[in-house]
């Protein structure tokens, strides 16, 4: 289904849409703004799988055993002492 609406650019917004237009890279504005639009439901739906990943691992942390955890010392020990070493 194709809904018609009305839209307003910035002439510089106007300008690159008909650079593009006329360069063949879209066949029309609405094209073009469709393709753009496309770009922003991807976006928006890999930030949230990314959102949902991250919640997901913090989640599965909490929920480790606290036996499974690395020790600060252990981990940054060398580089902590290469750090107050004096040059």
């Amino acid at each position: 289904m194709t809904v018609k609406t009305t839209l307003s650019f910035t002439d510089r917004h106007h300008a690159f849409l008909k650079s593009k237009v006329g360069e063949g890279v879209y066949a029309s504005t609405s094209a073009a703004v469709a393709a753009a639009i496309e770009r922003m439901i991807e976006d928006e739906q890999a930030r949230e799988t990314a959102l949902n990943a991250m919640a997901e691992e913090i989640r599965r942390r909490v929920a480790a055993p606290r036996d499974s955890f690395v020790d600060h010392d252990t981990t940054f020990g060398a580089a902590l002492q290469a750090l107050e070493r004096p040059e």
